[in-house]
């Protein structure tokens, strides 16, 4: 074996880039030189803030190989030799051997191939990697066409201590490479090895190699630092992986700011140090409050031991926290729920309305929901309608990504009521699958109806996910709603929420129809004569959105119905609706696969149909539970070899429709016995929802399914006592539905 190293060095990669683009070029060579024929052992890559490594052992030289390929028989037709001699390269049928076996005579090309210098293989290989490299963007430079995501500087690429020559984009390989910009001792290196390679750069050219070195680097001095000036580093490992893909050589230096930036929100200086500036903040561990210091990371060694770098970052951290102090100056002079009215000025969707109009249809939602959720419904009205006020306040539309923690923040400095405080911020989450979930009920509530009310709204306007794109983020929304709604255990019927939702949002559409009507007949030269066609169309318009809303409502006030029987009217009413009930389930059964929960026990589960959020979760739950039991394994093979008699008895005919009894032997008077006692016990637990308690009545029936098997002749040649056995297991499949479908289950 001989050790290859690969570098690519280029300008400066984007730091949240970097890890994948490690992953990705370890798995596109390493799958190009198994595909060749060659072993990779050892295989480990490095990225930093220049530069992309690859080292690996492998060998010289790919082994020569012997293959046979088996064709067709002697005598066939010329087209099946011609396909035969193609696929194995022959020009002629006498260039394969005919051999014999109990079908006859045949041809077999054996088919040699000579192994392949690895040097050959990684300089074919290597730039045709570079070349298709899945960057999440790129950039040409130069003359030609190829993308990098960030113009070249130098590739070394050296075998066994030879340089593998080849050329990208005009680069030449090399056994040379640069260390650091301005710390560097010299302006190259010539490496023969990985040792070397690294020794080098470690030593003269102060780069440190490895981005988990250059991590423990960083946090080992921040904490150094902090505890020397009696502080307290606030951990944040997002930040601590994105800063050690900006410094080669990192430095940590502690600077300080003025200290009445500490009367702004904490988040705003939290926001400000990390996102904008790539500082970590720090606290006093006395208070647990943030102190009014952070820490940096150099990409060099001051010769002043980092006061200037301090003193400069220090002035433009000011800066940006003075805006926000000004910021918050001017939005204190209105409270929160005096921005409301300017929502109507922000358009929330061109086809949706307003932000306004959303909050308005948040709100009556949300007052619906409480009581379900267990919230005050005057709270989560309120709560709903003061949620989006700070998206016009100067200090969001400086600090987007902190939309809902300023409106908390002036809720509470105007003593508003704290569940509406917490709703406020709250509203927005989950947003992400690793997100927490709000557990507030005044949050839930306004949470619910926010997610129910992009989703619907984007649904009637027949706005969905395409592949890969998602601009609206309603697949986010739709696992928000299902995360929600299974942290808090509570029951509810989607459709029934769907109905006026979707009259309200036809409202705010046919409204701004009139209203795009009305704008372009009164544009037009003669917009000042208001004519006859133009009242015409206005009236038409009107009389069909109050046509609309009168046969929604008529649906939706349908109370007198049973909650399924709302349902299947609904969904017959509006197939709309129940395309966005899939889209919903879809990110339910993508939750509980992160939960670990097999893909076809889920499948078993979601068979059953329904809605039910949570009761679908826990029947899946629990059956996964139940067939990792022995009980569960042997039912289930009990359960297929009865689901198998009874597919193949159905090809020849119809199965029998008898009422089943005890039969004539006693195994088959056993399985009846315990069929006829599990029944009303698993009818008991699943209305109770009790679903491990329904698996463990159906589990009874395993020792006398395995019994039946045993001792009796299921397909008996007398009539009788044929039907009877093949009804008890269409009743055995008949009563294991009614807790899943067992038939979707592998194994």
């Amino acid at each position: 074996m001989a050790e290859l190293l690969f570098e690519i060095l280029c300008e400066e990669i984007p730091a949240r880039m970097q890890e994948k683009a490690g992953g990705d070029l370890g798995r596109m060579v390493g799958d190009a030189l198994k595909k060749a024929g060659l072993s990779v052992d050892n295989l480990r890559t490095f990225t930093g803030p220049r530069r992309l490594v690859l080292v690996a052992d492998i060998p010289l030289r790919s082994p020569d190989i012997k293959e046979e390929r088996k064709g067709p028989r002697v005598g066939s037709p010329e087209q099946a030799l011609a396909g035969f001699m193609r696929g194995a390269g022959l020009t002629d049928i006498s260039q394969a051997e005919i051999r014999s076996d109990k079908k006859g005579e045949h041809y077999v090309a054996v088919i040699e191939k000579q192994g392949r210098n690895a040097s050959d293989v990684l300089a074919e290989a290597l730039p045709q990697i570079m070349g298709s490299f899945p960057w999440p963007k790129s950039m040409k430079s130069g003359t030609t066409n190829f993308k990098w995501v960030r113009p070249l500087q130098s590739l070394l690429c050296v075998l066994g201590g030879d340089v593998v020559d080849f050329e990208v984009n005009g680069f030449k390989t090399g056994n040379t490479t640069r260390g650091h910009r301005r710390m560097a001792k010299q302006d190259s290196f010539t490496v023969k090895d990985f040792a070397d390679y690294k020794q080098k750069l470690e030593t003269e050219g102060f780069v440190i190699l490895d981005a988990a070195e250059r991590k423990d680097i960083i946090l080992k001095g921040a904490t150094e630092a902090c505890a020397k000036a009696g502080l307290e580093l606030v951990d944040d490992k997002g930040l601590l992986d994105e800063v050690a893909g900006l410094a080669e050589w990192p430095v940590v230096i502690l600077g300080d700011m003025d200290p009445s930036f500490l009367e702004l929100p904490g988040e705003v200086i939290r926001l400000s140090m990390r996102t904008h500036q790539k500082y970590f903040a720090v606290r006093d561990p006395k208070t647990g409050t943030l102190a009014p210091n952070f820490i940096v990371v150099a990409n060099q060694v001051a010769p002043d031991g980092g006061t200037a770098i301090a003193q400069g970052n220090s002035r433009v951290l000011s800066a940006r926290l003075a805006d926000a102090q000004f910021f918050q100056s001017e939005d204190a002079k209105l409270n929160l729920e005096d921005y409301y009215d300017k929502l109507d000025g922000v358009i929330f969707h061109q086809k949706l309305g307003t932000i306004k109009d959303k909050s308005e249809r948040v709100a009556a939602l949300a007052r619906q929901l409480a009581p379900i959720v267990g919230a005050d419904p005057d709270k989560a009205e309120r709560a709903a309608k003061l949620a989006k006020c700070d998206l016009v306040t100067n200090m969001v539309v400086e600090f987007t990504s902190l939309q809902g923690q300023i409106g908390r923040l002036m809720a509470e400095r105007e003593g508003i009521d704290p569940d509406i405080c917490i709703a406020i911020e709250d509203h927005y989450k989950p947003q992400g699958p690793a997100d927490r979930v709000p557990t507030n009920p005044v949050a839930v509530a306004v949470a619910l109806a926010d997610k129910l009310d992009t989703l619907m709204g984007f649904w009637v306007v027949d706005i969905k996910p395409t592949g890969s794109k998602d601009p609206f983020a309603l697949r986010r929304a739709g696992l928000g709603l299902v995360r929600i709604v299974l942290k808090s255990q509570k029951r509810i019927n989607l459709f029934r929420y769907f109905v006026p939702q979707r009259r309200e949002i036809h409202r705010v559409i046919l409204l701004n129809e009139i209203v795009n009507i009305a704008y372009d007949k009164l544009t037009q030269p003669e917009r000042n004569k208001r004519d006859l066609k133009f009242d015409k169309d206005i009236a038409e318009i009107t009389e069909k959105a109050q046509k609309s809303t009168m046969d929604l409502r008529a649906i939706s006030e349908r109370n007198d119905l049973d909650i399924i029987g709302l349902t299947n009217a609904l969904k017959s009413q509006f197939p709309m609706l129940s395309d966005l009930l899939s889209f919903i389930l879809d990110r339910l059964k993508g939750h509980l696969r992160d939960q670990g929960i097999k893909h076809d026990t889920i499948d078993a589960v979601f068979a059953l149909g329904g809605d039910d959020l949570v009761d679908i979760s826990n029947r899946a739950e629990a059956l996964q539970a139940f067939l990792s039991t022995d009980d569960g394994a042997n039912l289930l093979a009990g359960y297929k070899r009865a689901a198998n008699i009874l597919k193949a008895e159905a090809k020849k005919g119809e199965l029998p429709d008898v009422v089943i009894s005890k039969g004539t032997q006693a195994e088959e008077e056993a399985l009846f016995d315990a069929i006829t006692r599990a029944k009303p016990e698993i009818e008991t637990a699943l209305s109770k929802e009790d679903y491990a308690g329904a698996m463990g009545a159906l589990s009874k029936l395993r020792a006398p399914i395995d019994a039946f098997f045993d001792k009796t002749m299921v397909v008996s040649e007398i009539k009788d006592e044929r039907e009877n056995r093949l009804a008890l297991l269409m009743e055995i499949r008949k009563t294991a539905k009614t807790i899943a479908d067992f038939d979707k289950i592998e194994g």
